[in-house]
């Protein structure tokens, strides 16, 4: 690798390169620019918002991990570089000579000697002539523009970033983006989201819910420091009362920032896919689907767990999925019983149960997939008993998954079925303890992020949700000790439908008889030989 420092050069960042050879089907402009006109149409009036793209972050000395957009700049605007920052208007403005402006994007400019080591920009004219936006600058520009916060009733923004690097050689960079924000909006220097979001919650729930909403309160207290202070707060807590609390909920103080209506307006947006998203969460999951398949036929018990979790990722590439979704989940044995395992760097699987937790991103959107196989390609007696219990749970959710349903229902079906089996085996005796073998939520929502943006309300037509039981017996359960090291979980990408749901991921087989079937298939892998390496 060439080293760029010497030069004064940014570290390198993948960036899409401007280019006819380009795939095709990526989100049109046309896509965005409505996703802007529906967020400005609900924005408060006399309000205006301001949303940044992610940080460039270090990975070590001069490299840079490859740069990936913020989700929500990247859905408004389809804008894939870094250091911009969008400006939304919910009534026409004048803007730099230009009349009835209610969008503006700030751009890194075009700068050939940098384009040369890390790849072309597409500049101002770029964005406006390819992304369709109708106001575009170069970011330098924008600690002088002409926008007259102070005219604003309500400023609307999310969390602002605070682990950018301020790059002396770069005068707009993130940094100084956010800077002359902070100066030109006149943001109080101890502005804090949490603090707008726990008086967004007194409003809701100060008269309704006061039971839970108290002992909500002070543990965000004990881990927000900045609520320790706040009045109004602290003023809801000492309050006894139905008629105290009434009097604190009515003098809640008045800012003109906001740090929770956008995240408020984007959840609801980007929980119900529209048909171009969901064109490309599809192409995602049967990438995903089909890497499990593929996987399953090559499987051996001789392999190691980063050579599994490279012939995933091999599929994606091969399909056109730029990455992983998130880092792939590969573990054998009591590897399998550690939720968010990552290492995958046992050498040998052996003939302990394999969970691949993998899911590739396609043009942005992610997919979730989650399969456990024997690496023998046949389940012991032990292991077949337990799988088939998270598949009875699996399938007790999916009867939870239709419209108008509580978010919760397809965990609860679930979390059930799993108690009494657990039960049933003698693992556990009282439903109590079903935490200790089943320890998280069964579904999320799915989307730009592998946990997308949602109000977790009843679910909706349009909504992709993942159901994922699981029943995990890592080594010293007090249990029998033939249950020891198992580790299952099964997990699918499910689009509610008018009517019910439709499975995604359904190519990926998940019954027993169907991953054994699978697994006695032969490989595309199996002559696929490398010479060993002697040190």
């Amino acid at each position: 690798m060439l080293c760029l420092g010497a030069l004064g050069l940014e570290p390198a960042q993948a960036q899409r390169q401007v280019s006819n050879e380009r795939p095709t089907d990526f989100l049109s402009a046309d896509f965005h620019k409505g996703r802007r006109e529906l967020l400005r149409q609900q924005m408060p009036a006399g309000s205006v918002a301001v949303l940044f793209a992610s940080p460039v972050r270090n990975r070590a000395n001069d490299v840079s991990y490859i740069y990936h957009q913020h989700p929500d700049l990247y859905y408004l605007t389809g804008y894939t570089e870094p250091d911009a920052v969008l400006v939304l208007f919910k009534e026409p403005q004048n803007l730099g000579g230009q009349t009835g402006v209610t969008e503006a994007l700030y751009v890194q400019p075009r700068n050939a000697a940098r384009e040369m080591w890390t790849g072309r920009r597409i500049g101002k004219d770029g964005a406006k002539q390819q992304l369709g936006l109708q106001y575009t600058a170069d970011n330098t520009e924008f600690a002088a523009a002409p926008i007259q916060w102070s005219n604003f009733g309500q400023v609307l923004m999310l969390t602002l970033p605070t682990d950018a690097a301020n790059d002396p050689r770069n005068p707009a960079d993130l940094h100084d983006l956010v800077a002359s924000f902070r100066q030109k909006a006149s943001l109080p220097a101890d502005f804090s989201p949490a603090v707008g979001e726990a008086h967004k919650v007194i409003q809701r729930y100060g008269t309704a819910n006061p039971t839970e909403l108290r002992p909500y309160l002070t543990n965000l207290v004990s881990s927000q420091p900045q609520l320790a202070t706040d009045a109004y707060v602290q003023a809801y807590l000492k309050a006894d009362t139905d008629a105290d609390r009434q009097k604190v909920v009515a003098s809640r103080p008045v800012s003109r920032f906001d740090a929770t209506t956008l995240d408020e307006l984007l959840n609801q947006m980007r929980e119900v896919k529209t048909p171009e998203e969901l064109k490309l969460l599809r192409q995602a999951v049967r990438i995903s689907a089909v890497g499990q398949q593929e996987v399953m036929k090559a499987t051996k018990p001789d392999m190691g767990e980063m050579e599994i979790q490279g012939l995933h990722e091999y599929v994606y590439k091969k399909y056109g999925a730029e990455f992983e979704g998130y880092p792939s989940i590969v573990g054998a044995g009591n590897n399998a019983c550690v939720l968010h395992y990552e290492t995958n760097d046992k050498p040998r699987v052996g003939n302990e149960l394999l969970l691949m937790d993998c899911g590739a991103e396609y043009h942005g959107y992610t997919s979730d997939v989650t399969r456990t196989i024997p690496p023998t390609g046949k389940f012991s007696r032990e292991q077949r008993e337990i799988y088939e219990l998270v598949l009875a749970a699996q399938e007790a959710s999916f009867k939870e998954c239709k419209p108008g349903a509580e978010f919760q229902a397809p965990h609860k079906a679930a979390q059930a079925v799993i108690t009494e089996g657990l039960k049933r085996l003698g693992i556990i005796k009282t439903d109590a303890e079903v935490r200790r073998y089943f320890p998280h939520g069964t579904s999320h929502y799915l989307g730009l992020d592998v946990h997308d943006r949602g109000t977790y309300g009843p679910l909706k037509a349009g909504n992709v949700i993942t159901v994922e039981p699981g029943i995990y017996i890592p080594e010293g359960s007090p249990c029998d000790k033939k249950w020891w090291n198992i580790g299952v979980r099964i997990e699918d990408d499910i689009l509610i439908t008018s009517s019910g749901y439709d499975n995604l991921s359904k190519e990926a087989p998940r019954t027993v008889a169907d991953i054994e079937a699978m697994m006695a298939k032969p490989s595309a892998l199996d002559n696929f030989k490398l010479p060993i390496l002697k040190n």
